[in-house]
């Protein structure tokens, strides 16, 4: 029967959650990413892009889910070059349909060393939040041409609240969560999910070598609670879940209380 009332994107939005066939990673080389990609390849997934710039690691990285029993690609992607994202992007959903696309490339920046070279801080601020709008509003324009699909983004709880030790990081973070949450509303009911995930420090190579936090994580626990998001089609992942309580007792912190804490 046909869909005179056009409910159909709808319905999907509210349907049986299911996990994605068919993956496109956007920071092929991120720790985070893999282990996400792995989970999901242990489970339902069959086809993975790996998007990143050409290197050995982005060839190790395909080589490692192809052996898992994936059918990887690699794709040459470079956050900054926001001029061919469409190009780029546009090739890999003309393959074939994308169940979902992960948003995981980002830079941490040193932020002692970016405070005295701004050029640096506008490299984090470029790659984290710029390059990120410009991919996701692609990929989500690619997902809702397709009717479904997910659009999951790897965001901060650094975002949350500024701190001494990492307000370029945390405010180019900080951006990229209210830019997501606002393209989740403008999508919401047209049968594309969108998904924030927000871990606390993820222990990691990307990460070795600094302090480690408490309620740090590692990235098959994000991976475990990204898995988890899809399922139940939510909207925000903290990473542990406890973080959620924790931000929001330090969101509403008065200022100067709140600078003298050691975070």
């Amino acid at each position: 029967m046909k869909d005179a009332l056009g409910l159909a994107p709808l319905l999907r939005s509210f349907g049986p959650a299911r996990l994605p066939r068919s993956l496109l990673v956007l920071g092929g080389t991120s720790p985070v990413a893999l282990a996400v990609a792995r989970r999901l390849v242990a489970r339902r997934t069959r086809t993975v892009w790996l998007a990143g710039r050409p290197s050995p690691a982005l060839d190790e990285a395909a080589a490692h889910l192809r052996r898992l029993g994936a059918q990887v690609h690699t794709v040459a992607f470079d956050a900054l070059d926001v001029v061919r994202h469409e190009e780029v992007l546009g090739k890999v959903f003309a393959e074939g349909a994308v169940d979902m696309v992960l948003l995981a490339f980002g830079v941490l920046g040193d932020q002692a060393y970016d405070e005295r070279e701004p050029l640096n801080a506008v490299h984090v601020a470029q790659t984290n939040y710029t390059g990120a709008v410009s991919a996701a509003l692609v990929a989500a324009r690619e997902l809702q041409n397709q009717e479904h699909g997910s659009l999951v983004v790897l965001s901060s709880v650094a975002g949350e609240r500024a701190r001494r030790t990492d307000f370029i990081y945390g405010s180019s973070k900080a951006g990229l969560d209210t830019f997501t949450q606002g393209l989740g509303d403008a999508l919401y009911g047209t049968g594309v999910h969108v998904m924030v995930v927000r871990p606390h420090f993820v222990r990691s190579t990307a990460t070795a070598g600094r302090p480690v936090p408490p309620l740090s994580s590692t990235p098959e626990e994000v991976a475990t609670a990204v898995e988890l998001g899809l399922r139940r089609r939510s909207e925000t992942v903290w990473v542990p879940g406890v973080l959620r309580v924790v931000a929001a007792v330090l969101r509403h912190l008065p200022r100067a209380v709140y600078r003298r804490l050691p975070l």
